[in-house]
């Protein structure tokens, strides 16, 4: 019986995975550049209750502009990268000092007290990390009690595995990663015609610390 159960499960993925190929062939390759805007304005409501946001693997921190001049969030964008980063001054003048670059490595935020921010969030990034578990653990300490991560990256399987052929991850991988690294109340999912995962957790409030 357990063969059997086992040799019925192989199909199954097979056929998920299929599926998968197939809806990642019909899209065209500007599929990600045109939901752009959207994903901009969705990250936005899912933080809107913070103040303070820390943007882990920012880039050229057009997300963190884009939350400093729409919600007006404080937005410490940090990546070991600095290269891309926008000027200061313009950065000054179009955010109001709210948008802070700082190249700086994502496993240690020294510059960061823990429970410091209110949210934080990571944008195609964390497939790029190499100990995402140190980053993840990282990310937790500075969050406040109950604050909120934010994870939003390319699904294994989605069109961005056919444009790039990076190592992406499962949504099961992402629950379990954020699971052995302390978040609680976790959800992954696939938004976008299945091409984004979308997942949240977050740092325990301090009366379920005390438990």
């Amino acid at each position: 019986m357990q063969a059997a159960a086992r040799t019925s499960k192989a199909p199954a993925a097979s056929r998920r995975s299929a599926a998968a190929e197939h809806r990642a062939a019909s899209l065209p390759d500007d599929f990600y550049e045109k939901i752009g805007p959207r994903l901009y304005q969705r990250i936005g409501e899912e933080v809107r209750e913070a103040r303070r946001v820390l943007d882990l693997g920012c880039g050229e921190c057009e997300l963190g502009r884009f939350l400093a001049e729409t919600n007006g969030h404080e937005v410490i964008g940090v990546d070991v990268d600095d290269g891309s980063f926008p000027d200061r001054h313009e950065m000054k003048r179009r955010t109001r000092t709210l948008l802070k670059c700082v190249k700086a490595d994502a496993r240690r935020l020294a510059f960061l007290a823990a429970g410091e921010v209110d949210a934080v969030v990571m944008k195609w990034a964390l497939h790029e990390l190499e100990e995402a578990r140190a980053v993840l653990v990282e990310a937790r300490r500075v969050l406040r009690p109950g604050g909120k991560l934010l994870i939003v990256d390319f699904p294994r399987g989605s069109l961005a595995q056919r444009l790039w052929n990076e190592d992406y991850y499962t949504p099961q991988q992402v629950s379990d990663l954020l699971a052995a690294t302390g978040f609680a109340a976790i959800s992954v999912r696939l938004i976008q015609r299945r091409q984004v995962l979308w997942a949240k957790g977050f740092r325990a409030a301090k009366k379920e610390l005390a438990r």
